[in-house]
């Protein structure tokens, strides 16, 4: 009985480190590829600038609070804020898991359960926004110029990524700062789907450069290099 206790769980293990090899190198792989990679920036007088902005983990799509496409101020309100400054030029969007984003302020705050739960896709989530006055572009924040027509492809796809794409719902309470606010968003997070995945979407839905597919900020910012 003890020695087919042993084979069980040697089995086990060797499943769990077989599925973890197989995921990182997948993750690794196909990250590398890349998608629409004949797709040229336009020129600056006919183009919307829009910005992918990674905090080293988590990559946000950056754009525009208004132009003649989108008045993002009617949904994202300034008021929503701590700061309340209405004198913002950008807003940032990053999707995400619900409960590391409300629960986990700081790594050492994360729980068992939160971590499980994200990982497995049984959890909410949530749309982090965060109102900019400019950006300074680095290996971190890179900027794109992209079609208006792509742009609308864009605002679309964001949109829709809300729990209520036409009023979305304001999680109150909970921000990290004084420039941002949380809003309920669809779908759930998973070791195939995280926030950069999302990310990623979001510049295929406008045509621009990304991965064929990613879970992490890198296999973003390696096709703007």
């Amino acid at each position: 009985m003890l020695k087919k206790s042993f084979k069980f769980l040697g089995w086990t293990l060797f499943g769990i480190f077989a599925f973890l090899a197989l995921y990182i190198s997948s993750v690794f792989l196909i990250s590398k590829i890349t998608v629409n990679s004949d797709i040229a920036q336009e020129e600056e007088q006919n183009a919307v600038p829009i910005y992918i902005l990674s905090n080293g983990v988590h990559t946000d799509i950056v754009v525009p609070v208004k132009n003649e496409i989108k008045d993002w101020r009617n949904e994202i309100r300034f008021s929503q804020t701590q700061s309340k400054d209405s004198l913002m030029n950008y807003i940032a969007f990053g999707w995400g898991d619900k409960g590391f984003y409300l629960d986990t302020p700081e790594w050492s705050d994360l729980k068992a359960s939160t971590a499980l739960k994200a990982a497995f896709g049984v959890s909410s989530s949530a749309m982090h926004t965060t109102f900019f006055k400019q950006l300074k572009e680095g290996d971190d924040c890179k900027r794109i110029l992209i079609s208006k027509e792509n742009y609308q492809n864009l605002v679309t796809y964001i949109s829709d990524s809300f729990s209520d794409p036409v009023h979305p719902q304001w999680i109150e309470g909970h921000s990290y700062g004084k420039k941002d606010a949380f809003y309920e968003a669809k779908g759930s997070y998973s070791l195939f789907y995280t926030c950069n995945t999302w990310a990623n979407n979001a510049l295929k839905a406008a045509n621009q450069k990304a991965s064929l597919w990613t879970v992490y900020d890198k296999g973003i910012f390696c096709h703007y290099k």
